[in-house]
């Protein structure tokens, strides 16, 4: 049995169990129907034709991550990986040459390490206010994009941030730079926010998309 999609054909593949409902879903390429032991190849077909949109949607969803699988997002710039038998990295364009995994992770995290702590040092140097020297730390968190410890002057940011524009990074050092400042969310605080990034509400915006 055959879905076609774009004009392209996709095998179905029909798993029958002892099911009350017909499930379908995208894996390797095919599209995989889970139903009932006595659910006819005419009516498997008439759900295909039934549920048409979704199914293509299910697809067009999988093949954008399959075409992006080697995709790279770093500070807002896409880069493609391509896998090579160099030891060491090469950027060319918007193309990162790399042995391996192992390698790659490993420059990543100290090309990370270095951009957080030179932007951090930036814009410690930029207030106006007297702070403490931050520490850096780095973490992936769920729910923030930066802590701020004003007993022991550790500033934490996500390790997710490299992800984006580099504007957005500045904007979570300068909003906990200003926790030194300010401990709430005051407007006292966000004025200090304000002072050294005007247009942080846009940002903020970029961040919860």
């Amino acid at each position: 049995m055959i879905f076609n999609y774009n004009n392209k054909d996709y095998e179905v593949v029909v798993v029958r169990k002892n099911n009350k409902n017909t499930y379908i879903r995208i894996k390797d390429g095919k599209v995989y129907i889970t139903t009932n032991y006595f659910t006819s190849n005419g009516a498997i077909k008439k759900i295909l034709s039934n549920n048409y949109k979704s199914i293509s949607k299910m697809l067009e969803k999988t093949l954008n991550k399959e075409e992006n699988k080697n995709l790279f997002f770093l500070f807002g710039k896409k880069y493609d990986i391509i896998y090579s038998g160099d030891d060491t990295i090469n950027i060319v364009s918007d193309v990162i040459y790399v042995r391996d995994d192992k390698v790659f992770n490993k420059w990543l995290n100290n090309y990370i390490r270095t951009t957080y702590s030179n932007h951090l040092k930036y814009w410690y140097d930029r207030f106006e206010e007297a702070i403490p020297i931050p520490n850096l730390k780095i973490r992936k968190m769920k729910t923030r994009w930066g802590v701020c410890n004003t007993k022991n002057h550790n500033v934490t940011l996500n390790l997710e941030l490299y992800r984006y524009d580099i504007e957005c990074l500045d904007y979570v050092i300068v909003h906990e730079l200003s926790h030194f400042i300010e401990a709430n969310h005051s407007k006292n605080f966000w004025d200090v926010v304000s002072k050294y990034c005007p247009n942080y509400k846009e940002i903020r915006k970029k961040l919860r998309d």
